[in-house]
């Protein structure tokens, strides 16, 4: 690959993050067509799941009829999912060279079950730097927008056919978008946050522009 030409360096770990209906698995789907288009060999994950076990821990959590599940199980599940797919998927495709680009990683976590479950923050951390053997993305993609604009678009995607997590209530959207703001505030080198709230082309444009700044 030739990295003159502004192109990041191979064995890149992308996530995607923002709240429930913010569009980044659309958003995904782009960088995935750009790297594509360039030759660029990748694997895609998503979160909680990427692996048969992952996939069924994902049942579990995503399931509205869970509606028991305290808060601190909710946090080992995903980690476990985590701890999974880093091992079967995320590091063999990293120690040969490919992408990833992962829906969801550890800053789901602490977006979620930190700002929006009420954890402490750095207990999180410790939990996620044990499961994920202290990988982080080189880069993460927030797409923030406005939490009416979000659940507006849930309802238009899938009326009443939301999961456990999207059934929660705006207020807890609304501390999970202001913890993901948060996060991006304290790392800034390693957040490219878009405006979400703009239509599907605009954000695009600004991805490959920000992501491929040498090269749009």
């Amino acid at each position: 690959m030739n990295e003159s030409r502004g192109l990041l360096p191979r064995a890149k770990f992308v996530s995607f993050e923002g709240i429930d209906g913010c569009g980044k698995s659309t958003l995904l789907d782009r960088l995935a067509s750009e790297l594509t288009e360039r030759s660029i060999a990748y694997v895609r994950v998503r979160e909680p799941g990427g692996t048969s076990i992952g996939e069924k821990v994902r049942q579990i959590l995503l399931d509205p009829a869970c509606s028991e599940m305290t808060g601190r199980a909710e946090v080992l599940l995903y980690s476990a999912s985590r701890a999974q797919l880093i091992s079967q998927v995320i590091a063999p495709a990293m120690e040969k060279g490919v992408w990833v680009l992962a829906d969801r990683f550890v800053d789901a976590t602490f977006a979620y079950q930190g700002f929006g479950r009420g954890f402490e923050l750095e207990r999180l951390k410790e939990i996620q730097k044990w499961a994920t053997g202290g990988l982080i993305p080189d880069k993460t993609v927030l797409l923030d927008c406005d939490v009416e604009l979000a659940l507006a678009r849930l309802g238009r995607r899938q009326g009443s056919n939301r999961d456990r997590i999207e059934l929660e209530g705006e207020a807890f959207q609304r501390r999970v978008r202001n913890g993901y703001l948060a996060l991006a505030g304290e790392e800034p080198e390693r957040f490219l946050i878009l405006d979400a709230s703009r239509p599907l082309e605009e954000v695009a444009q600004q991805l490959r522009a920000q992501f491929w700044p040498q090269n749009p």
